[in-house]
């Protein structure tokens, strides 16, 4: 067996590509397996069975089948749009049948529910594109009518008019988002037509390929979320996509309902660099260049949307986003990245001087960023002398740090999805004497424990741990092991969550990456699914119920093991209650922490709504209210601080925009606050701390 490649990163799938008819055919063929499908089946399989982390507790039964059937209907019909109850009722007979299927490599109940779900969305496609025809003019925005928000716990329709009914709702929901951001008539029928068109070009050119990636990835994705098969064409897009030599604009993407979404950042890349896309935002339109035109993608295949971002180097791309931070799908906004490639220099780790004045005294405070744990691993293995590493690195920056005689250390994680467990394993060990960092345990059950031999601390002086909810893997054995081991704070928001390590083994047709392996800190507790929970928690940028481990279906469990054998370098557990108190009287009174906690409130309210009016009037005063709400927030946190107070919030997109496309602020409010609950610690706990 050979393994292909080994990530403690969190990654998303990218999906192999179709591409546009010219013109509409009149129907879709009736697709059926390739000749290479059964044998993959066969291997994906035994694959599962024999090497999957999870081998020794699912069995491929009927438990599993039924498990994989209602997968299979979700990934297709997740607001159940599509079938009929009646559509639903004839598939009930592959319940339990599906696991004998796959032992035989039988595909006929994938290809037959696949082929009814491509009939239902073609048919659909062509009832909207019918009602755009008639006019958006005839449509009226002044009744009563509501449209649920979320469907997946309603049934599915029950007849032909009850499902046109729910798809004129959602026609006007489309318009009437089109409507509140002041398009005219003519421009939502031409939009709308458009969107609906395209669709449809794209979906008649669905290939058997893309019915099996599907199926496939409901048996694989019943074992874990991170176990998934890859099309060949998605193989080439995963490997261009981990080797970072894709020339676009550095960001993992995923399909969300009809949206594309983004679910991380690479740090240092395009888009990191230009501080304007978030994780969250969802990708509502591309353009290519300054003055092209803006391509509508709501509905599109995510592998379309990667195509039209990707590009050449020092190329423009222009994205119409919806903001994960805007409280309403209407209030979108068009940015500008200049498609790059991420190199490792880029990536490196990088150093700076906080300067704090904190109960009438100036505290100098060194901050390591570290974006990623990264090595060069064909520069190490030629004998490279200089090759550069995340440990290298900041080594060198800790000496430098330390001749300008700094008061306290903030390693900031914040973003940094993971990375090299040899670099977070030697990274540990320039804070601590000696010992255990992290345990892993094996698909036998067999615990392997990584060690620090070297008994030098590179750094003794006060540490602190940044941390954030896309702080994932690596990053997490890092502010795990600094926890267990008491040697600095950990300071944030809950991380990720993602404690497995995935292999890529090759397939006779394409790959699968195949849970094999979970980590354990060295206090026996796991940082699957939970994470790391900081000593003092932040507020969020991001809403932890949308992104993390825990949000992802059949996510293995938290679990712990026994302890490694390991001496706590200090005990300050009994500063925590105070160092608490003090964070939250300071906090009390700082202005971007009542507005990030309050915009918190009004985000977590908007989840709350069930249903969406489609009367215009009164979207119209839902909108202005919540403009209103958005506002006076703004200008509370600017007269807070003595800034220029606002009239609209048009004036704040302006200011952005007038930065020429700077990197935004990326909390530097809770780096601040970071830092006065270390110089907290550093006055309480000073006359321990063994200075550097």
């Amino acid at each position: 067996m050979r393994l292909v490649h080994l990530t403690l990163a969190v990654t998303a799938m990218i999906l192999s590509p179709i591409q546009a008819f010219s013109t509409v055919p009149e129907q879709a063929n009736t697709l059926a397996p390739l000749s290479e499908h059964g044998k993959t089946t066969a291997e994906i399989v035994s694959r599962l069975k024999h090497q999957h982390f999870q081998r020794t507790h699912i069995d491929l039964n009927d438990d599993l089948s039924a498990t994989v059937y209602d997968r299979y209907l979700q990934e297709l019909d997740k607001e159940k749009s599509y079938f009929l109850s009646s559509d639903i009722n004839e598939f009930e007979k592959y319940r339990l049948r599906i696991d004998d299927a796959l032992k035989t490599g039988n595909l006929e109940p994938a290809f037959f529910i696949f082929n009814r779900y491509h009939k239902r969305i073609i048919d659909r496609l062509n009832f909207m594109i019918a009602e755009v025809n008639k006019g958006i003019d005839k449509l009226d925005f002044t009744g009563n009518e509501t449209l649920l928000v979320d469907r997946k716990n309603q049934p599915w329709p029950a007849s032909i008019e009850e499902m046109n009914k729910l798809w004129l709702k959602r026609l006007k929901n489309d318009a009437l988002n089109l409507k509140l951001a002041d398009k005219k008539i003519a421009e939502i029928q031409e939009t709308l037509s458009k969107r609906y068109t395209t669709q449809l070009k794209r979906l008649l050119q669905t290939k058997s390929e893309d019915a099996y990636r599907i199926y496939m990835n409901s048996l694989t994705l019943s074992y874990d979320p991170h176990t998934q098969y890859f099309s060949p064409r998605a193989t080439e897009n995963f490997n261009i996509q981990m080797k970072l030599s894709l020339e676009g604009i550095g960001a993992m993407l995923q399909t969300e309902e009809e949206y594309t979404k983004v679910i991380r950042v690479i740090p240092a890349g395009p888009a990191d660099k230009s501080g304007q896309l978030k994780a969250n935002d969802k990708i509502i339109g591309v353009a290519q260049g300054i003055d092209g035109e803006l391509v509508d993608v709501i509905g599109w295949r995510i592998d379309d949307v990667v195509d039209l971002i990707r590009g050449k180097k020092n190329t423009t791309v222009r994205l119409e986003i919806i903001p994960g931070n805007s409280p309403d799908n209407h209030q979108s906004k068009v940015i500008a990245i200049v498609r790059d490639t991420v190199k490792l220099e880029d990536q490196a780790a990088s150093k700076a001087i906080l300067d704090l004045s904190h109960a009438g005294q100036t505290f100098k405070l060194g901050i390591i960023d570290i974006p990623k744990f990264y090595i060069d691993f064909e520069a190490a293995s030629r004998g490279d002398p200089d090759y550069r590493s995340t440990t290298r690195d900041v080594l060198k920056l800790i000496k430098e740090l330390n001749s300008e005689s700094i008061d306290g250390l903030i390693i900031d994680l914040r973003d940094n999805g993971g990375g090299s467990l040899r670099e977070v394993n030697e990274l540990i060990g320039l804070f601590i004497k000696q010992g255990p960092t992290v345990q892993v345990k094996n698909t036998s059950g067999r615990i392997y424990i990584t060690k620090d031999e070297d008994a030098d601390m590179t750094y003794k002086g006060p540490l602190a741990v940044l941390v954030n909810r896309l702080s994932a893997s690596a990053s997490e054995i890092f502010a795990g092991a600094i926890q267990d081991y008491r040697r600095g704070l950990v300071i944030g928001t809950q991380t990720y969550g993602k404690g497995t390590v995935q292999a890529m083994m090759p397939l006779n047709h394409g790959q699968i990456t195949l849970t094999q392996q979970k980590f354990y800190r060295v206090s026996g507790n796991s940082t699957q699914n939970r994470g790391v929970i900081p000593d003092i928690e932040l507020p969020s940028l991001y809403d932890i119920s949308e992104i993390g481990e825990n949000t992802l279906e059949k996510a293995l469990p938290w679990d712990f093991i026994s302890p490694a054998s390991y001496q706590p370098l200090s005990d300050f557990s009994a500063l925590i209650p105070e160092l608490q108190q003090l964070h939250k009287k300071r906090a009390a009174n700082d202005p971007d922490f009542k507005y990030l906690i309050e915009t918190n409130k009004l985000l977590a309210e908007r989840r709350q709504l069930k249903e969406l009016s489609l009367n215009e009037d009164i979207r119209k005063k839902e909108r202005d209210a919540l403009e209103s709400r958005q506002l006076a927030l703004e200008n509370e946190r600017r007269k807070a601080k003595g800034e220029k107070i606002i009239e609209n919030l048009d004036e704040l997109d302006k200011e952005k925009d007038d930065e020429n496309g700077e990197k935004e602020d990326k909390g530097q409010a809770l780096l601040n606050e970071t830092g006065h609950i270390l110089i907290d610690y550093i006055k309480l706990n000073q006359p321990k701390i063994a200075r550097h």
